[in-house]
């Protein structure tokens, strides 16, 4: 770890970190909101809603995106959680959508980007376990939606594809089981 990643975010020691103007912003979700709806708002394009109640709506389900699978151990224990959340999610994307495409109403909002981020990494899931986790039947506005940001333009240029984050999965599963027969026999020296 680099000392100007921990000098800039020493509280969770880990990126992302934007530095702006010499001063570190941490963590996806702030950065996001620090640098589309304050730093570099652009007429019509706010992440977050105008409307009080329905920003901090906004903001609760971005939060309850993130704070899904934040460690290791959790994301392997995960998937029925991860369905659990998944129908949550489908309920609010109901109501926060007002019967618009987006979590963000009519446009893509800080929603939509939050739980965007990891379409590839579930379908990766999907493709490992063969667990369908969007699923039509059981959450069809849900994956509808996955549909529909995934053939925006701006997703298909910065996500990965599911062939790619499969291959990466598969690298880090073996690192990790690497790690840990290390650490046994390390153990038992």
């Amino acid at each position: 770890m680099s000392d100007l990643l921990l000098a800039s975010n020493p509280v969770h020691k880990k990126v992302p970190v934007l530095i702006h103007n010499g001063k570190p912003i941490c963590e996806s979700r702030i950065i996001l909101e620090y640098i589309i709806d304050e730093v570099f708002p652009v007429d019509g394009a706010a992440l977050l809603p105008a409307d009080p109640y329905d920003w901090a709506v906004a903001r609760f389900w971005a939060a309850y995106i993130d704070d899904k699978g934040k460690t290791e151990e959790e994301k392997a224990e995960g998937i029925k959680q991860i369905l659990a959340a998944v129908e949550t999610l489908e309920g609010a994307l109901k109501g926060c959508s007002k019967e618009k495409p987006f979590f963000g109403g009519g446009t893509v909002g800080l929603v939509d980007i939050m739980l965007g981020a990891h379409i590839p990494g579930v379908r990766a899931t999907e493709v490992l376990t063969g667990a369908k986790i969007f699923n039509a039947a059981i959450t069809p506005l849900l994956a509808s939606w996955t549909e529909r940001f995934g053939e925006l333009d701006a997703p298909k240029k910065v996500l990965p594809d599911v062939d790619g984050m499969v291959e990466y999965v598969k690298r880090r599963q073996a690192q990790w089981a690497a790690a840990g027969a290390a650490a046994a026999a390390a153990s038992k020296s």
